[in-house]
C-alpha cells in the first residue's frame, strides 16, 4: 500500500478522534444537500402545491437564498474566527433545524424565502466555513483523501435525505414531513459542541495524525504569527489567487448543485416516473460514494490542480451525453454524473487549503467561501431561466458543458502551492538535500 511522507496510508491512519472529525463534517454535508440542494426535489413542489403558488416562482427562491446566504457566510466567517469552528458550526445546525421546521410551516412566499435563507446560509456555512476550517487544521497535508469521505456527505444525502423526506412528506405532509430531519440536525450541533475540537493539538495529536518529529521536520510550525496568518480581508481580496480559488471551485459547485436540485425533475421529463427518478437518484448517489473516494486519492497523489482539470473533462462529458437524450447515453450519464457529483465538493476546500495553507486558513477561508456561494447560487437562476424559455433542463446542462470548459482553462493559471507553508517548508528541505548530494557527486 501507498505511504504520505508522514507514514500514514492514503485510506487510514487518521486516529479515533481524526474519523470523529471526518464524520462530523460528512454529517453536515449530508443535512446540507438535503435541506438546501436535493431534498428541494420534493419540498419545493411540495410547498407550490400546498399553498398553490407557481413550481417555477418557489424554485427562484433558491437564487435569493444564495444571495442572501452572501451574508451569512461572511457574518458566520467572522463568528468562526472569534469563536472557532466547533461552536459555529454548533450554531449552524441550530440555526439549520429551527428554520427547517419554520419552511414546514410557511404559508406564503415570503416565509418560506426566508426561511429558506437562514437554512442555506446556516447549514452550509457549518458544512463548508466551519468544516473547511477542521479539515484544514487537521488535515493539512491530506485534505484530498479527507475531502473524499466528508464530501461522501453529499452522496449519502442524495441517497437517503430524499427518500426519507419523501416518505415523511408523502404521508405526513410538508408541515409534519420536516420535523425528524430537524430535530436530528439540532442533535448534531449539540454532539459537536459536546465531542469536537477545533485543532488536533486539543487532543494531544499533530496535524495528519502525525508524530511530533514528523511534524517538526516536514510542517511549518507556527512562532508568535498571528491568528490571521498574515492575512487581512483586503490583502485577501486583491490577491489573484483568492478569486481563481474562489471562481474555480464555485463553478464546479455551480454545475453540480443545478444538476442535483433538478435530477429527479429532469429525470421524469426524460419519461422515467417520480418513484423511478428518486431510485435513479438513489443509484447515482451510490456511485457518487466511489466518486468522493477515488477523486480524493487522485488529489493526494497527483495534485488538486491536476485533478481538477481531469475532473472538469469527464463532467463535460457526462452532461453531453445527458443532452443527448438517447436511452444508453442517458444511462452512461448517470453514472458518469454520479462520479462527478461524488467528487465537485472536494475542491471547495482541498484547492484553497492547498493554495493557501491552514496557517490562517480561519481568515482565508472567511473570504474565498462567499465567493463560491455567490458563483454556485447562480445555478438557480440558470435552472429557473430554462424552464422558463424552454420547459426543459436541457439547455442548462448546454450552458453548463460551456462553463466547465471556460472554468479548465482558468484553473491553468492557478499556482497550487503560492502560500502553503508546509508545503514550502517541505520543499525547500528537498532542495537543500538536493545541493548535498550534488555536492558529495562533484567531490
Amino acid at each position: 500500500m501507498s505511504k504520505t511522507k508522514s507514514g500514514n496510508s492514503l485510506i487510514g491512519g487518521f486516529g479515533r478522534h481524526g474519523w470523529g472529525i471526518i464524520i462530523y463534517c460528512a454529517a453536515m454535508f449530508w443535512f446540507y444537500v438535503g435541506m438546501v440542494n436535493d431534498g428541494s426535489n420534493i419540498t419545493a413542489p411540495a410547498f407550490a402545491a400546498k399553498n398553490g403558488i407557481e413550481y417555477s416562482l418557489v424554485l427562484s427562491m433558491g437564487t435569493i437564498a444564495g444571495i442572501v446566504g452572501f451574508l451569512f457566510f461572511i457574518i458566520f466567517g467572522q463568528i468562526n474566527i472569534r469563536l472557532g469552528a466547533k461552536k459555529t458550526s454548533a450554531i449552524c445546525m441550530f440555526l439549520a433545524g429551527i428554520f427547517y421546521i419554520g419552511l414546514g410551516l410557511s404559508t406564503t412566499i415570503t416565509m418560506y424565502a426566508i426561511c429558506l435563507c437562514v437554512i442555506t446560509g446556516s447549514v452550509m456555512s457549518g458544512g463548508y466555513i466551519s468544516g473547511g476550517v477542521l479539515v484544514a487544521k487537521w488535515f493539512p497535508k491530506r485534505k484530498g483523501v479527507v475531502m473524499g469521505y466528508t464530501t461522501m456527505g453529499h452522496n449519502l444525502a442524495s441517497a437517503f435525505y430524499v427518500p426519507m423526506i419523501a416518505f415523511f412528506v408523502n404521508s405526513w405532509g410538508l408541515q409534519k414531513g420536516v420535523l425528524i430531519p430537524s430535530i436530528l440536525v439540532i442533535i448534531l450541533g449539540i454532539i459537536g459542541l459536546l465531542m469536537v475540537k477545533d485543532t488536533p493539538q486539543e487532543r494531544n495529536m499533530y496535524p495528519d495524525n502525525v508524530t511530533k518529529e514528523v511534524y517538526e521536520a516536514e510542517y511549518f510550525v507556527e512562532q508568535g504569527e498571528d491568528q490571521n496568518g498574515g492575512w487581512t480581508t483586503k490583502k485577501l481580496l486583491t490577491e489573484r489567487e483568492t478569486w481563481l480559488t474562489a471562481v474555480t471551485t464555485g463553478v464546479y459547485q455551480l454545475v453540480t448543485v443545478g444538476v442535483m436540485t433538478q435530477l429527479v425533475v429532469r429525470n421524469m421529463q426524460l419519461g422515467f416516473t417520480q418513484p423511478q427518478a428518486i431510485a435513479l437518484m438513489t443509484f447515482l448517489a451510490a456511485i457518487g460514494v466511489v466518486g468522493s473516494w477515488i477523486f480524493g486519492i487522485l488529489d493526494d497523489k497527483y495534485g488538486t490542480k491536476k485533478t481538477m482539470i481531469c475532473f472538469g473533462l469527464w463532467y463535460m462529458a457526462a452532461l453531453f451525453f445527458n443532452v443527448l437524450e438517447l436511452k444508453f447515453t442517458i444511462y452512461i450519464s448517470v453514472f458518469m454524473i454520479g462520479m462527478a457529483i461524488g467528487g465537485s465538493a472536494n475542491f471547495t476546500t482541498s484547492l484553497p487549503t492547498a493554495v493557501f495553507g491552514r496557517h490562517g486558513f480561519e481568515k482565508v477561508n472567511s473570504v474565498i467561501f462567499p465567493i463560491q456561494g455567490i458563483v454556485t447560487s447562480i445555478n438557480f437562476l440558470l435552472s429557473g431561466i430554462s424552464i422558463a424559455l424552454t420547459g426543459s433542463l436541457r439547455g442548462a446542462y448546454v450552458v453548463f458543458i460551456g462553463i466547465l470548459a471556460l472554468n479548465i482553462v482558468i484553473i491553468s493559471f492557478v499556482n497550487e502551492h503560492k502560500f502553503n507553508k508546509d508545503f514550502n517548508k517541505e520543499t525547500d528541505k528537498e532542495k537543500v538535500v538536493d545541493k548535498s548530494l550534488s555536492a558529495e557527486l562533484d567531490v
